[in-house]
């Protein structure tokens, strides 16, 4: 039975496209807020991170009504490495808004969320965003889109989609380029009109599939997901089903439908709309609520294996326990095994050291993303280099590859290709757009690509754009180097000072500022040279009876490079560790003592000469 009273969509598209603003004027014109309620821009982006990186990190939903017919939406994350969030909000809903930039057209993310929806076979509305732009080019998307859809082998029913063209931050939509419109009225009725309502029997036995996790203060853990069939009731009992278990009694303390921002009790709630609830402890994202009596478990939720993995360590630096309120393996362990729980595109497994964790995930955005996370819930934690995780097939080791595509102005095509050629990447596509930059695509392994954004910024003057997207599995590309220069290591404890950074600067390139405490191990700057150098960073100028005419001149110092914490976990090596905590991070030798880690360089090299014989 089709309930046509519901609608459920998700809202799709590359990153600062829209999406969330979007979000802002449907809320706003749907009646959720009043007119002179204060809403903040990208109200959906609740999240401290979110605000600051301006890009959607998690899956959110709400709901308005139009016309008496609810719908719900949920703002999915525009880059491919919350890929886990976008492929569980696509399988709660019945249709689809892709929004594409009028001026940028399709880009790579595009792709992978478009994917992902025309596997679902979801219907599609074409929304084009932004077109009040100076340079934007609606015609020209339009059909760019269009040979998107073909080359994704969408079939005729998909690639029959509407079009609706929008200014989002105006909260303007038009059903044809040039009408009348003041408003979203357009949009409402073409969700209306073109996605189905879902699916679902109030009468059949219950099923609801868990999407999503939440925590209330109040209430405690709190499930999401849609009721596929039957109806849910307060205080009554439920059989809890998960793959591989036998079904098991719950009772639900509440029950929420969504409106707005607002999730709103409810005594039951019926098939096809999107709810929460609350009072089932220990459940987890694929799990099914089904009747006791006749339980009926949906299949789980599968989401795209990790690509990326790092090691998660105890900080066991001289300076551990300086800010940090969780330290120890006990709280690492507790937190990382939280995320995987709440997060199915995250994985955590034990190591050979009792104190380390080896954590996978889609990317090094995502990874990066929950350091910081846990860097401000007040955890103190070492962390590595990101490394692919390969596979063997049919007796043959592959790695990922990614489909790179750099937008950059044309003078700095050759320091990108010789960047690119060092990494062994593959040159596939380039085009003029005849505005003096050059659109480049190439395929490359990823650890070719892992801290090389950061570079790429450098190199194009932060003049170049650099998207990513998963492409496959290729055979092992070989070695190559990631950086070409070696660190300035300091080699004792103490505060860096003046003098001792005047003498570094013909040496490289300094990390920290004047006056920094540093301990034996950690890394101050980068080398001019290809190899790590030791140095004395707190070394003091000595002091004489004898006065000279200039020895009390002013000493005038570089600015030193400072870097983000996603920079400095691009930054470091196979060998290096960063050192997070709540209110700093270093970056630091794995092995701090200088005579041991030449000791293990050395043995390093001898290995290497014997597999290049």
């Amino acid at each position: 039975m089709r309930k046509d009273h519901f609608r459920n969509i998700a809202i799709i598209a590359h990153v600062d496209h829209g999406k969330t603003t979007l979000v802002d004027q449907m809320l706003r014109q749907s009646g959720v807020f009043g007119e002179r309620e204060t809403l903040e821009d990208r109200v959906m982006d609740s999240m401290d991170q979110e605000k600051e990186r301006g890009i959607t990190i998690a899956a959110k939903n709400t709901a308005v009504f139009f016309n008496d017919i609810k719908i719900n939406i949920i703002d999915t994350p525009g880059h491919a490495d919350f890929g886990g969030e976008v492929e569980r909000g696509l399988s709660m809903v019945d249709g689809a808004l892709l929004l594409v930039d009028a001026s940028e057209g399709p880009l790579p993310q595009t792709r992978f969320v478009l994917r992902k929806a025309l596997a679902l076979k979801l219907p599609i509305i074409l929304v084009i965003n932004k077109i009040d732009r100076k340079d934007a080019r609606c015609e020209e998307v339009l059909n760019e889109v269009y040979d998107l859809f073909i080359d994704l082998g969408a079939d005729e029913h998909q690639i029959d989609f509407p079009v609706i063209y929008t200014i989002a931050r105006d909260g303007v939509a038009h059903a044809a380029l040039g009408d009348s419109s003041t408003d979203l009225k357009p949009l409402f009725e073409t969700i209306i009109g073109r996605i189905p309502g879902p699916e679902g029997d109030d009468e059949g036995t219950p099923q609801f599939l868990v999407t999503n996790l939440d925590y209330d203060s109040y209430i405690g853990q709190v499930a999401l997901g849609r009721m596929w069939n039957g109806k849910l009731e307060t205080a009554k009992t439920v059989a809890l089903c998960r793959p591989g278990e036998s079904p098991k009694p719950v009772r639900l303390t509440a029950l929420f439908t969504f409106y707005g921002l607002t999730k709103k009790p409810e005594e039951v709630a019926e098939a096809g709309d999107i709810i929460a609830i609350a009072g089932v402890e220990g459940v987890s994202i694929g799990d099914t609520l089904t009747s006791l009596e006749d339980p009926k478990p949906l299949p789980g939720i599968t989401v795209d294996e990790p690509t990326v993995s790092m090691n998660f360590y105890v900080n066991t630096s001289p300076f551990a326990g300086r800010d940090g309120k969780y330290l120890t393996t006990r709280h690492l362990r507790a937190r990382l095994e939280q995320e995987a729980f709440r997060n199915v595109s995250i994985k955590v497994e034990d190591t050979d050291r009792a104190d380390s964790f080896r954590v996978s995930g889609r990317g090094e955005l995502q990874l990066g993303v929950l350091v910081e996370s846990m860097r401000r819930e007040g955890y103190e934690l070492a962390v590595s280099k990101p490394t692919i995780i390969t596979k063997e097939i049919d007796g043959v080791l592959m790695e990922p590859v990614e489909r790179v595509f750099f937008d950059i102005p044309e003078e700095y095509m050759g320091v990108v290709t010789e960047k690119m050629a060092k990494r062994k990447g593959k040159m596939e596509n380039m085009k003029h757009s005849g505005t003096g930059r050059l659109t480049v695509e190439y395929t490359c392994a990823t650890r070719g690509i892992i801290g090389f954004r950061g570079q790429f910024l450098t190199d194009t003057r932060g003049l170049g754009v650099m998207n990513s997207l998963f492409e496959g599995y290729r055979e092992w590309a070989g070695t190559f180097r990631h950086r070409f220069n070696g660190v300035l290591v300091a080699d004792r404890m103490g505060t860096s000072n003046s003098y001792a950074h005047l003498a570094m600067e013909d040496r490289g390139e300094l990390f920290i500022q004047v006056g920094t405490e540093v301990y034996e191990g950690m890394i101050v700057g980068e080398n001019n040279r290809d190899h790590d150098l030791d140095v004395n960073i707190t070394k003091e100028k000595k002091l004489t009876n004898m006065r000279s005419s200039n020895s009390d001149q002013t000493i005038v110092l570089k600015v030193p490079r400072t870097l983000s914490l996603d920079e400095a976990i691009e930054f470091i090596a196979d060998d290096e560790l960063v050192e997070v905590t709540p209110k700093v991070f270093r970056m630091r030798k794995m092995e701090l003592n200088q005579d041991k880690r030449a000791q293990l360089n050395k043995t390093r090299d001898k290995d290497e000469q014997i597999m290049a014989m």
